[in-house]
């Protein structure tokens, strides 16, 4: 089979009947090209079948327009809606985005972030501060501009775009307790290498603190971030010492898992026990009860850590942090305790 002969820039300009330079403003700058003349241009594109050599173009400029991002999971919803925010705002100024997924994995996160360096990613979107200090030096050192996000920390060397973790989670507990809740489980994700769960633990242990509930009446569960996991931690909270009254959840998808498996059970949520939990995913609105929620402004999160990558990339300066303030959204799923 022989290889086909691709189109040139050269090919498109003489097709079009315009000079390259017009069909590279064509291509990168269309605003600045007269609408007749992009016509021609783009059909010239279409008959000829041309794509632009982008390593070519990122020799020349020394910059690929590619914006990296490793995110934990690709499985659930979490982080669907801001990444989609993301990648909308990259593409209105002309950046790609390249994706990988940690599966929570410290050390894949790290081969991640080499690789989509390697591969021509010239800044990139983290999740979360909780990873060695040598990839904060590998990133300084090649100048590659990142932001972190879903977290936020006050006097940080970093570029946070997210918001505090701790301070949600605490909010939450307390709306639970002031309902006079005394008998509290949580179930959270794993917080091995993980601060945004770490911080949501310790904030609801600050509030639990706070109203002087004892340690044996708060019973706390790690789980991973599926509804099986989810299931079996409330199984484990029943069976385990008093039986909790309301259950915080570390995130929305553990606080589904949590109200299947209480179903399940023949237990009624809130009747018998309330279950909240984080983030505010679109499903959390359509279960039955609809979950009472920490809402997250994943957009606009995922929109302003693109902005901030794209001005870091242009200036070659870093961005103040920014923090974003989650409120809650009551729903059917919390309820004072039963008699």
């Amino acid at each position: 089979m022989s290889i086909p002969i691709l189109p040139t820039l050269e090919d498109v300009a003489r097709v079009a009947g315009v000079s390259t330079a017009t069909v590279s403003r064509s291509l990168n700058s269309p605003n600045s090209v007269a609408k007749n003349t992009l016509l021609r241009v783009k059909s010239a594109v279409d008959q000829l079948g041309y794509s632009p050599n982008f390593g070519a173009r990122a020799l020349a400029a020394k910059r690929t327009n590619a914006v990296g991002a490793v995110i934990p999971t690709m499985e659930n919803a979490i982080f669907a809606r801001g990444l989609q925010a993301f990648q909308e705002t990259l593409f209105e100024n002309g950046s790609t985005l390249l994706v990988a997924s940690s599966s929570y994995q410290r050390e894949r996160e790290e081969v991640q972030i080499r690789s989509l360096i390697a591969g021509g990613a010239d800044a990139i979107l983290l999740i979360g501060e909780d990873r060695r200090e040598g990839i904060y030096e590998f990133l300084k050192k090649r100048g590659i501009p990142y932001v972190l996000a879903w977290n936020f920390r006050q006097d940080s060397d970093h570029c946070f775009v997210g918001f505090d973790n701790r301070a949600a989670a605490r909010e939450m507990a307390i709306k639970v307790l002031k309902l006079g809740h005394t008998k509290i489980g949580m179930i959270a994700g794993l917080t091995l290498e993980n601060d945004r769960a770490r911080d949501r633990v310790t904030g609801v242990r600050e509030a639990i603190s706070e109203f002087n509930i004892s340690e044996r009446d708060f019973c706390l569960k790690e789980a991973q971030y599926d509804f099986t996991s989810a299931g079996d931690a409330v199984e484990t909270l029943l069976e385990n010492g008093p039986r909790p009254t309301a259950i915080i959840c570390g995130n929305d998808i553990l606080a589904i898992g949590a109200t299947k498996r209480l179903k399940s059970l023949g237990l009624c949520v809130p009747q018998d026990i309330s279950i909240t939990g984080f983030d505010d995913i679109e499903v959390s609105s359509i279960i039955e009860p609809e979950l009472t929620t920490v809402h997250i402004p994943h957009r606009e999160m995922g929109k302003i850590a693109a902005e901030q990558l794209l001005e870091m990339r242009r200036n070659q300066t870093m961005s103040s942090s920014i923090e974003l303030k989650p409120f809650i959204v009551e729903r059917q799923s919390l309820a004072k305790p039963p008699n």
